[in-house]
């Protein structure tokens, strides 16, 4: 019988999506062990899949997990190191529920375990987190007479003839394309979607360390953008793709080294998307640029907002059979991914989507680039929730709404103002016509927000 971890000890590594924490202190092999004997509980399921970063501690901690699904009489299928979406793949085309062992963009000590359920179904607070939890909790291990067995298979293969599907490969130009991958699985997953595919591809950073020891995997902070800037510029590329570290997330450089932004890449991949299902639903979050629902509408499709986080985009998705789903953040979704989130075929998009227009991405992009984003701002505040509630009132004129936090909306600007699930923070995104209108605008917020009261 194993220890029950404290409650203390839970509620620092269960998050509203995932499990995530530092290694060894929060997270271990023995919470491992207890979180893959729940999950086969929790699902029922005869099998699950495991797939892992390349981080030091996620083979041990993989490992454990696996001891703990056998334990409880399931059978593991072992797909080795993998990207996140090659593990929802996986979980797709073999109808299984999965485990990826990563910690995504956060740092080398960190680690975590993003679950889903039969068909890449997302498990979520709302959606089974909170119970496998309380079955952590009890410490106990589920065990049958006739443990599971555990074998490996390798679906790479398989993965990137899926990715390829969502483009005419016979279509693609010549483009030169440079990638950072960070030293994180997309090194293991780009060379092979990119094999045989007409592209001349540089590659940055390629080989898998989980140490990450030339910058952080993470391409939503722009320091982290700097050196595939830099190569896109000494190398005339045409386009530059950086992943985070488990490269469920793609971020585009264009062809004068300058970044797209995620909402501006959701626009372009939407309007791809609906050429092909006309009419379509597209799930976009509160907080992606107005320009997406006006694109999505020109395009002749159906815009639906939403709150951020994968759990909520798939389950709008899941109810609206929409074609795709994006967020700000470089997440994006499609229907016919079993509606996960996928980097690289969204980069295959943007690639073919490229290929056909036959103009730079600096020319490509302007149609879409519409408005003046703030980027996300954060302040640490004591109650999120009285200071949201302030602010409301300091706007009280203005059009509001409570999809996602606080939505204030006016006829040139707009800002939604949202908690974050897991610190003492309000995350600040101002949106408006001109840089200048829109940098003045996220003073007035966010002094407004520092005070607390208006």
């Amino acid at each position: 019988m194993a220890a029950a971890p404290s409650s203390e000890h839970l509620d620092a590594i269960f998050k509203a999506y995932d499990i995530r924490g530092i290694h060894p202190d929060q997270i271990d092999e023995s919470v491992a062990r207890l979180v893959g004997n729940a999950f086969v509980a929790f699902t029922g399921a005869p099998t699950v899949l495991v797939g892992r970063d390349a981080r030091p501690s996620s083979a041990p901690l993989a490992a454990a997990f696996v001891e703990g699904a056998c334990t409880a009489g399931a059978d593991v299928v072992d797909l080795g190191l993998a990207s996140t979406d090659l593990v929802y793949f996986a979980s797709g085309r073999l109808d299984a529920p999965a485990a990826m062992f990563t910690a995504s963009h956060n740092p080398a000590q960190y680690n975590g375990i993003k679950l889903c359920r039969a068909g890449a179904a997302p498990v979520g607070e709302e959606t089974g987190l909170l119970r496998i939890k309380a079955m952590v909790a009890e410490g106990l291990l589920e065990r049958t007479a006739e443990p599971g067995r555990a074998e490996r298979r390798d679906l790479l293969p398989a993965f990137v003839e899926h990715v390829h599907s969502f483009v005419d490969v016979e279509a693609l130009a010549p483009l030169r394309v440079v990638t950072d991958t960070a030293n994180g699985v997309g090194g293991l997953i780009v060379p092979a979607v990119f094999s045989g595919l007409p592209f001349e591809l540089s590659m940055l950073f390629a080989e898998l360390d989980g140490t990450f020891p030339n910058h952080p995997a993470n391409p939503m902070e722009p320091e982290n953008l700097v050196d595939l800037q830099q190569a896109v510029t000494a190398a005339g590329a045409d386009v530059g793709l950086a992943f985070d570290g488990d490269a469920d997330r793609v971020f585009l450089v264009d062809d004068r080294a300058v970044p797209v932004s995620g909402s501006t890449t959701t626009a372009i991949l939407a309007r791809a998307l609906l050429a092909a299902s006309p009419g379509g639903t597209v799930v976009h979050n509160c907080i992606c640029s107005r320009a997406v629902p006006e694109i999505v509408r020109e395009a002749g499709g159906v815009p639906v907002r939403t709150r951020v986080g994968h759990s909520f985009i798939k389950a709008v998705m899941a109810e609206t059979d929409a074609v795709f789903g994006g967020e700000h953040s470089a997440h994006y979704y499609f229907r016919d991914n079993w509606r996960a989130d996928s980097g690289i075929i969204a980069a295959m998009i943007v690639l073919a989507e490229l290929s056909k227009a036959g103009v730079p991405l600096s020319e490509f992009r302007i149609p879409y680039d519409r408005y003046a984003a703030s980027g996300e701002a954060n302040s640490r505040v004591e109650d999120p929730d009285a200071v949201i509630e302030a602010v409301a009132r300091a706007y009280a004129g203005a059009r509001q709404d409570r999809t996602d936090g606080l939505t204030v909306e006016f006829d040139d600007w707009w800002f939604n103002l949202r908690p974050s699930n897991t610190e003492p923070l309000l995350r600040c995104n101002v949106e408006a016509a001109t840089p200048e209108e829109c940098a003045a605008r996220t003073d007035e917020v966010l002094d407004l927000v520092r005070r607390g009261a208006p």
